[in-house]
């Protein structure tokens, strides 16, 4: 199965359904199924925004009792590393267009438009770069899996999924 590795905590965002796209500097034209590899690398500063809204809400009210007690109940610091934690549905890739400011529920809001006029706004916008020319990855069916350790690459790579499926039958 294709993979791609993702910093934590944006990848336990993606695990979460709080982080439907994922943003990248290039394209790709796969589209099927992709595992979601936690990188290794935690450092103190990815941590320390976990803290700080909007990261902060989006993981903790999702987390499970395990996690919160192993994360101190609220603090999400032991994210899980070097492992797959999901597997989804890339569904589109598609490239950033415009940033604009533009009205959300009466209230001016900063947006962003991607090539096919899909616009992105709040939260979504929060956890991904969308300078203009990157490419926005589209993830649907998201589906959280206990993390399956592995080494995870750059770009797309193959993870062997066969071997985790004999662990989890």
């Amino acid at each position: 199965m294709k993979a791609i590795t993702i910093l934590q905590p944006w990848a336990s965002l993606i695990a979460r359904k709080v982080k439907g796209i994922e943003t990248r500097s290039w394209s790709t034209k796969y589209r099927g199924p992709i595992a979601i590899h936690a990188g290794a690398n935690w450092s103190l500063a990815r941590r320390e925004i976990t803290y700080r809204d909007p990261f902060h809400s989006a993981l903790w009210p999702s987390m499970t009792k395990e996690e919160l007690a192993m994360n101190g109940y609220g603090r999400t610091q032991l994210l899980p590393v070097g492992a797959v934690i999901a597997i989804a549905d890339l569904v589109d890739c598609l490239q950033v267009v415009d940033r604009y400011m533009g009205l959300v529920s009466g209230v001016i809001t900063e947006k962003v438009r991607l090539l096919d006029g899909r616009v992105i706004f709040g939260h979504e916008l929060k956890f991904g770069d969308y300078t203009r020319g990157r490419y926005a990855w589209i993830l649907a069916n998201v589906r959280r899996i206990d993390p399956a350790p592995a080494k995870g690459m750059q770009r797309l790579w193959e993870w062997p999924v066969e071997k985790w499926r004999v662990g989890n039958d």
